[in-house]
């Protein structure tokens, strides 16, 4: 009987999570990993920035400018050592994912740091 059930039962692939070829894929993996460091880095520099150093003003901003400039790059050469096709780089294809999240969460983080700071 349970032979029998076997064969009626059409064999199933087991779907092995593979690892993505296509280069798009690999694309918008780096992507999304550059996306969430930015993420990090937002928060990080916000509260490093007006927490530790005390910066404000004109000074918070320079701090914030060189977060979002050298960051992706240092972690896109160094930290994850990414290899880039020499026809397809351009430095914007680094600088662009996660523009917006590092500039929101930069924001929110140092704003209510500086208000928990003036308040205290």
């Amino acid at each position: 009987l349970i032979k029998e059930r076997k064969k009626l039962i059409p064999k199933q692939d087991l779907q092995v999570d593979k690892k993505a070829t296509k280069k798009i894929d690999i694309r918008l993996e780096k992507e999304t990993r550059i996306y969430w460091v930015r993420a990090i880095s937002g928060a990080l520099s916000g509260l490093i920035g007006r927490l530790l150093f005390g910066l404000i003003g004109w000074w918070l901003l320079i701090w914030m400018l060189c977060f979002w400039f050298i960051t992706p790059f240092f972690v896109s050469f160094i930290v994850y050592k990414y290899e880039y096709d020499k026809e397809e780089w351009s430095w914007k294809n680094i600088i662009k994912p996660g523009i917006g999240i590092f500039f929101l969460l930069f924001m929110i983080v140092s704003v209510i740091t500086h208000t928990f700071l003036a308040f205290l």
